[in-house]
């Protein structure tokens, strides 16, 4: 069978993208911290489970509690970098994300002591209104990338993208990237596998949809927060929608985990790189 990728974004409960009650970066110093605990606690069913994941770390976070970077290290996860400010990528402009990813970037190979060749953009907010993403990813010095949605989307999303993990040529040399993995339902493209989609899907469903992906020889994207695996963590106000992706059904997260980890083998953004890049087809732009 083939293998698939656990995936998370290490971020504060706070950083929730696209709602009026997001506080701002300059209060975030102030508000109580989840991330310590909620995080170790996923580091905790890895180790027991014996997976190595991929980990994108907000750079924010890192420079507040790097010791959880060199924990995941020892741990022998991978280290990837989820930028600095957790700003929607087509609220930028090129060089205000540019930087961003490059302090990133550098602040997360301190505290790691490792190179970081990943990145994953908030929200997956790559889209069509920002066609220098992927030479601005590159030219900050990443090997590859996982922020396409290849779908309708939110805040994000570029519907007709390659679905398939693929390589995307720019100015600086060749980005691959790992988009996340659709499934289909009613005839309709669909996410199962992270998220509140993880929360919201039965696990037979979503176990079944993975398979079906991997029979189609894509690797399946996982993606979760540590806030997810942190029932008790404070709320911030929003929509009805918006409440019911963000924290329906928390406290189904951790043992839907711990059974993916004893049905589905897992492995690394890193490790599929390279072991397979050479034959993923080539994106034209």
């Amino acid at each position: 069978m083939h293998k698939s990728v656990f995936s998370v974004d290490v971020e504060e409960w706070f950083h929730i993208l696209d709602v009026p009650s997001t506080p701002a970066m300059a209060e975030w110093p102030a508000l109580p911290s989840r991330v310590e605990t909620s995080f170790r606690s996923m580091l905790e069913v890895f180790s027991e489970k014996k997976v190595r994941t991929t980990l994108f770390f907000l750079a924010w976070v890192v420079e507040r509690y790097p010791h959880l970077v060199r924990e995941a290290v020892e741990g022998g996860h991978e280290i990837a970098s989820h930028g600095y400010a957790h700003e929607l990528v087509y609220r930028q402009d090129r060089a205000t994300f540019s930087a961003d990813i490059t302090k990133a970037k550098d602040i997360i190979e301190q505290a790691a002591g490792v190179a970081v060749k990943g990145y994953r953009a908030p929200g997956f907010s790559v889209t069509s209104e920002t066609p220098w993403f992927f030479d601005a990813v590159a030219e900050a010095g990443y090997a590859y990338d996982s922020s396409v949605f290849p779908g309708e989307r939110g805040h994000g999303g570029l519907p007709g993208a390659l679905a398939v993990p693929h390589v995307v040529p720019t100015a600086s040399g060749d980005l691959v990237e790992f988009p996340v993995s659709l499934s289909s339902m009613l005839g309709r493209p669909m996410y199962f596998f992270g998220g509140g989609y993880l929360r919201f899907f039965p696990y037979s469903l979503m176990l079944s949809k993975a398979k079906d992906v991997l029979k189609e020889g894509r690797p399946v994207v996982f993606y979760l927060h540590p806030r997810e695996v942190d029932p008790e963590h404070p709320r911030l106000p929003m929509s009805a929608k918006r409440n019911f992706m963000t924290y329906h059904n928390l406290r189904s997260t951790m043992p839907k985990m711990r059974r993916l980890f004893d049905d589905l083998p897992m492995t690394t953004f890193g490790e599929l790189m390279e072991k397979g890049s050479g034959a993923f087809p080539k994106a034209g732009r």
